[in-house]
Parts: C-alpha cells; structure tokens; sequence
C-alpha cells in the first residue's frame, strides 16, 4: 500500500484490548485504526490512561495476557497479520525489525547483567553473530548514541549510569538490529529538561540517518510540535483526531485537542497574562464501552447528539480526521 508516494509498512485496523479487573472490565483501547509511513515520524498524544501505550502493546503482543485480551483488530506488518504470528515468529519481529524503548530505563534493564551481556543478545539472536562481532558492534552503538570510552562501559551495571545515560543504552539496543520502526513509550518522561531535549534531538538524528520510522507516544504536545511528521490524538481508548502536525496546531478540530492546546504556555509571547486552560472533570473509568461521546461531559460544545451517539472518526479534509458531531467555529452541528 502507498500513500503520498511512501509505501505503508504498519497498518493498525480496529485494534480493540481489554483488561479484567475486581471492578470488572476496562475497555482500554476502543477499535483504533490508523497507518504509519516508511520513514515518517507518527506523534501520539493523550493524557494518562488513554490508551497510548497499550495500543502499541498490543500491536506488538507485549500487554500481559490475562489480565489483558486482545478481543479484535489486525495488525499488520510487511504483509503479516502480528495479532496472527506464533510466539515464534512474533519474537522474531519484536527487536529486530520493530524496537521498542519504555519509560523508564532502570527498570527496562536487568540491574544484575552487564550493559555489554544486555546489549550483546539481540545481536547474537537475530542476527547470529559470533561474540566478538557483537561486542563491536555493542561498542559503536554506544558511541553513536553518545556515550564516549564505550568499550570500557561494556562491562559496567545499569547503576553506574545517570539516567540519561540508561536511556541512551536503550536506545542503543533499541537500534542493534536497525529495525524498520521505532516507538518510544514516553522514553523522557523520568528525566530532567535538559536531558529531554539532548534525547529527542538524538531520537531525530538517529530517524534522518538511518531512515526509520518512528512513534513517539507523550502526554506532551509541545515535545511533538518539532519532531513528529503527523499526530494522533487519544482520548478514552478512541484516536479523536488524526492530523499532519502543522495543521493540527493551526486548525484544532476536536474540542479535546484545543483544549490540550490551550493548556500550553507558548513561547510566542501571546499567552502572557493569560491563565493556562485546565480542562475540568475526569476522564471516564472506561468500565463500560462508551455508546455516546466519551468527551461530551467535560466539553464546552456539548449537545443532545453528543450525549447520545459516539461519533466516528471522520475525513475533513484528505488528511485531517476528526471523530467530533460540533463545528468549533460555529458551535452548530456538522
């Protein structure tokens, strides 16, 4: 499949995921559908519990089963339904053509094994190198991700590293097999500013060299506003607007999104003297699939329609979707 000229190597289609809890059963992502484009850089936004990580999870069969349950969707991957593979065949997908960097990289790695022994598996596994080969090539990952005297740091333990250092080894590993897509999982979230920055500049540089395609997956709009190519907007386990990233934050089409834009202080200038939007109420406790709009109770725009039916997410323009009933510049029903 081609899109734009690039050819589509993830397509998601109706991915539904479930859990069960003494509650009783959360609906956490909702028949998701979307694609991703060789080398594109797909954002993915949404506050906590919106269903950004399990989705990916779930793509990549990695959510534990029980409590979690893939109830419906394909995904599919060169050709290859994911949801479908043996364990066998999965396990060879994830690492070597489809990495994964999580949120926090001292718990991602094994306090216990050598940065060297973490970082020399996958090579040894997917691409069947002898040890020295490995070990080589464990030592140019580490240097290309900026970590100098890379030999010696082989056989160090994830402790003797700072933070960024950690997620820079995650990435390195992230990257041993030069897998065809990268997502990140919030690979920023537990460290400071400064280091944010120096990792989603590295993220962006190793994404032009090395042609990749990547999702990263943030609760914040701002750190997507110069890295993604296109982004999703999550809320309650639906994608609510699916848009390329410049239209998105000059034509916000779901009151949600607008909301999280307003939220953010800007750096032109326009926002002082304003107070920051906080968009009141709570999400739903998603303990039963919505049947009307998840977002209607805490909406500005709200109307009988909204409170009644769960729009689906719909074409506005050739690449702007939106899953609202109300025009925003009017207040009136599309």
């Amino acid at each position: 499949m081609v899109e734009n000229g690039k050819s589509v190597i993830l397509q998601v289609q109706d991915l539904e995921t479930q859990f069960s809890t003494p509650d009783g059963t959360v609906h956490a992502v909702n028949g998701i559908s979307f694609d991703l484009k060789e080398g594109e850089t797909l954002g993915v936004v949404g506050e906590s519990g919106c269903g950004k990580s399990v989705t990916m999870l779930s793509a990549l069969r990695l959510i534990p089963m029980p409590p979690g349950k893939i109830v419906g969707g394909q995904v599919f991957f060169q050709g290859q339904d994911l949801l479908k593979m043996s364990k066998e065949e999965i396990r060879h997908v994830r690492g070597a053509q489809i990495s994964m960097i999580f949120q926090d990289p001292m718990t991602s790695l094994n306090p216990v094994l050598t940065i060297g022994k973490q970082m020399t598996e996958p090579l040894l596994l997917h691409l069947g190198m002898k040890m020295e080969q490995a070990e080589a090539r464990a030592a140019e990952l580490l240097t290309m991700v900026g970590i100098s005297d890379a030999v010696q740091h082989l056989s160090d333990y994830p402790h003797q590293f700072s933070g960024g250092m950690r997620q820079r080894v995650m990435i390195a590993m992230s990257l041993a097999c030069n897998p065809q897509i990268l997502i990140a999982d919030e690979p920023t979230t537990a460290l400071d500013v400064t280091i944010q920055a120096q990792i989603a500049d590295l993220v962006r540089r190793l994404r032009d060299d090395l042609g990749m395609a990547v999702i990263w997956i943030t609760h914040d709009l701002g750190v997507v506003a110069g890295f993604a190519e296109r982004v999703l907007v999550m809320y309650a386990g639906f994608i609510v607007e699916n848009a390329p990233v410049v239209e998105l934050y000059e034509n916000p089409m779901h009151p949600y999104t607008a909301a999280l834009l307003r939220s953010l202080p800007r750096v032109d200038g326009s926002s002082i003297g304003q107070k920051l939007e906080v968009i009141e109420g709570l999400p739903p406790a998603l303990l039963e699939k919505p049947m009307a709009c998840p977002f209607a109770p805490r909406c500005k725009f709200v109307q009988e329609k909204c409170l009644n039916e769960n729009p689906p997410l719909q074409e506005w323009s050739s690449e702007h979707h939106v899953a609202c009933w109300v025009d925003m510049s009017t207040g009136e029903l599309r």
